[in-house]
């Protein structure tokens, strides 16, 4: 364990490039041989419009990189947070501090985008991809990316952790991204036993559903066991019923255009028969099984 956080700890960067180019090339294969929905669309356009925003995502991380350095090594040099209260083995601190990692720098602000109205506008943009698949993974607008890093940061001071189970954690994170959102037809069977611990393939389609209250339901990265303690897990047995996109943007045009897109958030809100109205609306309570 040591010595993968070692690794880590100065991790390569065609490493990462690997994960997040390798990733998608692998599951844009598995995609064409093993499709959970068979969808009529232009496969490279809407590739092209998603990796413009991945080009953002990752501009903006290596811009921030440095204030994420600098938290993780205070933190460490100072042993400043909760993996420090308790003396634990150091593969324990790994696990704990990769479970904690994900609960606040990916689900409380997946949470949060959906519950803050002005951030909601932000997320939106991810909702708004009809037809999901590997590229939408990291399908997200730049604003929403600095609330993402802004998040992570947040926990790493919170958390206590080193840069080493930083960069294993963000690791994990854009593998999942690619794993969860894969247009790939998982076993039923399969899908279910993984999903106790693991957000899954499967499980993260439901949140993509473009209605309430399954919108509203699955916010998870990594582990699924945020969910279940939190009540905001769900489930379909037909995953064919479901249908990809948010009420308010379904339109095939709007979501094709990548000005549209970059200006949702500062567009006015709209009931989920598409007319625009300015004032907010009321939200809707959360439901979960």
């Amino acid at each position: 364990m040591e010595a993968l956080i070692d690794f880590f700890t100065d991790v390569p960067t065609w490493f990462r490039s690997m994960i997040l180019i390798g990733g998608i090339v692998i599951f844009w294969i598995a995609e064409g041989i093993l499709p959970l929905f068979s969808f009529q669309y232009k496969k490279f356009r809407h590739a092209g419009i998603n990796l413009f925003f991945t080009m953002t995502t990752a501009i903006i991380g290596f811009g921030l990189a440095g204030v994420l350095l600098l938290s993780s090594n205070w933190v460490a040099e100072n042993e400043f947070g909760l993996l420090y209260l308790i003396d634990m083995p150091f593969w324990a601190q790994v696990v704990v501090g990769i479970l904690l990692l994900d609960c606040i720098g990916a689900y409380f602000v997946h949470w949060t985008e959906h519950k803050v109205k002005w951030m909601w506008k932000f997320h939106l943009v991810h909702h708004s991809d009809t037809t999901v698949d590997v590229t939408t993974g990291l399908r997200h607008h730049p604003g929403e990316t600095v609330f993402r890093i802004s998040f992570t940061i947040l926990a790493v001071i919170v958390v206590g952790a080193p840069i080493g189970i930083v960069m294993l954690y963000q690791s994990l994170s854009v593998l999942f991204a690619h794993i969860t959102h894969a247009n790939i037809n998982m076993p039923g069977k399969v899908d279910r036993v993984l999903s106790y611990l693991f957000v899954t393939p499967n499980m993260h389609k439901v949140h993509h559903h473009y209605t309430q209250p399954l919108t509203d339901t699955n916010y998870g990265n990594i582990f699924s066991v945020w969910d279940r303690i939190f009540g905001t897990f769900a489930s379909v047995e037909d995953t064919g019923s479901l249908k990809y996109g948010i009420d308010t943007h379904m339109d095939a045009s709007e979501n094709d255009r990548l000005s549209n897109l970059l200006s949702i958030p500062f567009q006015p809100y709209r009931t989920p028969e598409g007319k625009f109205k300015v004032e907010e609306p009321k939200e809707k309570v959360t439901s979960s099984t």
